[in-house]
């Protein structure tokens, strides 16, 4: 399983049944779970940790030093999850001393010549199409989506079920069941075609709409919808989620489109 054209450091470990195809580099203090698959001309360095049945394709380099000036040889880490997919040439540098940690979690989708910097932290069953740029300290939740061509302002969130249109600059927090399209990036209604493919039912989506006109469509600033909404409507999973995302944003939601009208 282990092609005689490739180097592996004897400090690396590997499942049995781990296959490296040719002229691919794996440095020490790596681990790669059963059942991955280990394309060509892939340089896998320092500190990562693959899970099982991960799929990396040709010319992908994980675990490269930080692009941050601070960072000063601190011993840190890539974690990538079970069952996750990382195609050509995609780039995953490991954190610094501020999360210790670069993470992409089970199930992803990480399309060819994506970059994600130091100290990310992606979700489960997250994609990535094609050229996405991450800096650093980014925060993705499950099952976001963002399309390609997309580059991400280091510090931003993006929460949970959302989708980010093909082509986007990222500089604001994206709240979660959310698209967001247009530029400048803004609120384009609620993710509804991804939350039904999720088993999220009509109900559920009517609920989290109702949310969303309150937040952008009633006129209210920020705060003032927070507090009608607390008010106002029924406690839900899916409310609290998208009160905490808000009250935690370090960075500011996206505004809603200023020309416009109520797009759910």
């Amino acid at each position: 399983m282990i092609h005689p054209h490739t180097y592996i450091h004897p400090n690396a470990r590997l499942a049995e049944n781990v296959k490296v195809d040719p002229f691919s580099v794996i440095h020490q203090d790596v681990e790669i779970g059963e059942g991955t698959w280990i394309g060509s001309n892939v340089t896998i360095m320092e500190g990562v940790r693959i899970g099982k049945n991960c799929r990396i394709f040709p010319g992908a380099v994980l675990g490269g030093v930080p692009q941050d000036l601070k960072y000063k040889g601190e011993k840190t880490m890539v974690e990538i999850g079970d069952n996750t997919t990382i195609r050509e040439f995609v780039t995953i540098n490991r954190g610094t001393s501020d999360r210790w940690k670069t993470k992409v979690g089970d199930n992803c989708l990480i399309m060819a010549y994506t970059h994600i910097a130091h100290d990310c932290i992606i979700g489960n069953n997250c994609i990535m199409s094609n050229s996405v740029q991450l800096a650093g300290h980014v925060v993705l939740g499950d099952w976001a989506w963002i399309a390609g061509v997309c580059a991400v302002h280091q510090f931003v969130k993006i929460g949970q079920h959302s989708y980010i249109g093909g082509g986007s600059l990222v500089s604001k927090d994206v709240p979660p069941f959310i698209k967001a399209v247009r530029s400048p990036l803004s609120y384009g209604g609620v993710n509804s075609v991804g939350l039904k493919r999720r088993g999220f039912d009509l109900e559920k989506i009517n609920h989290i709409a109702d949310i969303y006109r309150i937040i952008y469509n009633k006129g209210l600033n920020t705060s003032q919808a927070m507090e009608y909404i607390e008010e106002e409507l029924q406690a839900t999973d899916e409310r609290d989620d998208i009160l905490a995302f808000i009250r935690d944003s370090g960075r500011g939601i996206i505004k809603r489109y200023a020309g416009g009208g109520d797009e759910d």
